[in-house]
């Protein structure tokens, strides 16, 4: 059978090649010039050895390093964990080296969406109204005050906006103070103040650590911007009980419904766009088609003069010199590699390993190391270079491509994009994650057809079209970034078509809850 009808050799250089389907043992492989027979089962997606390896030799895959072998590897093996390692490794990470901007739009060539431009200048992409909890232990009166609303069907008359939301969460008492405290405070400010949310009231219940008034005092929602509609704030100790909370916030939501429905999109440039791109329950194909068809579209979205936003640190782990090489200065690739110290670190204090991830449906679809992982995730930031790096739910303020800390966790990963402003989210998957988030709409990316027609009501746009020679790279991303226009105006993701959102705030919760 001849070689590239059933493997991907991603780099010239590489010691192993990607499975394109399931292939039997004793499968003789050639490209003409010389043949190798498979020693092992090799499920779709994984690795099939193509040279050899001796114990303890680094394994090579986008001609970069995925692992150590733990064993002999010869020509034919199959390389998974059973013989796949991770081992510390130095990186050369060349700070600033390879920093080379792209081409942007021609002056009146840059494509437009129709979006809902703010009072700070900022363009939404939908208009909801938040019920936003300082706390936990106001979190089912927040919910109780949106229910009013739904089971009288009285957002009905409202149809230029989009829902009521409900930002409630597990924490916000017993926090630590110092940055779990400001950060949790830049979340839910950066929620209530988001861009596709028109108008908010907030509601404590008073006598929590997470104070109303200091939140108020710290992230200066007391300040209302011209059009701005003023929010309220209660608690319900104050308030005198649950039920008059109720009313209360019933009548303070009643208020602001006509406001934000008066509000209409308009023609804006692409480059008001901020997208949250996130890789969730991927595979080994994920790094091959999806991704790198996401970093096409957010390198045209930068071309435009937007913000594309990578995120998830323990997720570049051992591919981050790629981006720090990108860095448009010293300072933003120390920034980056202060944040990989920080990690490491933590994981030592907590006794863990950041090769803990790849998860179980990861090393399922082929991915050995977090190394491997990483690699295929970085491809997400195309080409750009790299313009800023934040802190989770730090606002997102710097056009260019940019990274935010945070956990490999997706909900907690997007919880702080969404908290920084990002108003529009591409999540790719090869194992079918079914990811939704409000306010934000989030276009999720099938790695392969198989999972694109089995997932079909839940999956947006069919990245398999790659491995299946169809369409290229770039093909794809050009279709990724024409969704996210049409998404940014107005058409609904198959996330939202499900009513798929409500309950995938969370916040990451740092230090000790006592």
């Amino acid at each position: 059978m001849h070689f590239d009808q059933c493997l991907l050799r991603l780099h010239a250089d590489d010691h192993v090649a990607v499975a394109r389907r399931p292939i039997q043992p004793g499968t003789e492989l050639s490209d003409g010039r010389w043949r190798i027979v498979t020693n092992d089962a090799i499920p779709g997606g994984h690795k099939l050895a193509i040279r050899e390896v001796a114990e303890g030799e680094p394994v090579l895959k986008y001609g970069q390093v995925i692992g150590f072998a733990s064993q002999h590897i010869v020509p034919g093996d199959h390389v998974h964990s059973h013989n796949l390692e991770v081992r510390d490794f130095g990186r050369d990470h060349q700070i600033a080296a390879a920093s080379i901007p792209l081409e942007p739009y021609p002056p009146g060539e840059v494509p437009t969406f129709e979006g809902y431009l703010r009072p700070d200048g900022r363009v939404g992409t939908r208009n909801y109204v938040a019920v936003v909890s300082s706390v936990n232990c106001s979190a089912s009166t927040s919910r109780y005050i949106i229910e009013r609303f739904v089971s009288r069907g009285l957002l009905d008359e409202y149809q230029h906006v989009d829902g009521i939301i409900a930002v409630t969460h597990k924490t916000g008492c017993c926090v630590q103070p110092g940055e779990p405290a400001s950060q949790l405070e830049r979340v839910l400010a950066g929620f209530a103040r988001h861009p596709n949310v028109a108008a908010y009231i907030m509601i404590g219940l008073g006598c929590e650590t997470n104070q109303m008034p200091v939140l108020i005092e710290n992230q200066k929602l007391d300040i209302i911007r011209e059009g701005e509609q003023a929010p309220t704030f209660m608690t319900i100790q104050e308030r005198g009980g649950i039920s008059k909370t109720i009313e209360a916030g019933v009548e303070a939501v009643a208020r602001l419904l006509p406001v934000a429905d008066a509000m209409r999109r308009t023609r804006q440039p692409a480059g008001k766009l901020v997208l949250a791109e996130q890789c969730g329950g991927s595979d080994a194909h994920s790094g091959i088609t999806a991704n790198p068809a996401l970093g096409y579209a957010a390198d045209e979205l930068v071309r435009c003069g937007g913000s594309a936003v990578l995120a998830e640190t323990p997720e570049i782990y051992g591919a981050e010199h790629l981006l720090t090489r990108r860095a448009i200065s010293r300072a933003v690739g120390e920034a980056l590699l202060e944040r990989i110290g920080w990690w490491e670190d933590h994981v030592r204090m907590h006794g863990a390993s950041i090769d803990n991830n790849p998860t179980f449906g990861n090393k399922q679809g082929g991915l050995t190391t977090i190394y491997e992982k990483s690699l295929g995730a970085v491809a997400k930031a195309g080409q750009a270079p790299l313009a800023a790096v934040y802190r989770y739910a730090q606002r997102i303020d710097v056009p260019g491509m940019g990274f935010m800390d945070s956990p490999g966790y997706d909900p907690v990963s997007m919880t702080g994009l969404v908290a920084g402003g990002a108003t529009v989210g591409v999540f790719t998957t090869g194992r079918g994650s079914v990811y939704g988030c409000k306010p934000m709409p989030c276009l999720k990316i099938a790695t392969t057809t198989d999972l694109y027609e089995r997932m079909t009501d839940d999956m947006d746009i069919n990245a398999g079209t790659i491995l299946d020679g169809t369409e290229t790279v770039d093909q794809v991303g050009q279709r990724i970034f024409e969704a996210i226009l049409e998404v940014a105006g107005g058409r609904k993701t198959k996330s939202e078509l499900a009513g798929v959102g409500d309950e995938e705030f969370a916040p990451w919760m740092l230090g000790p809850t006592l």
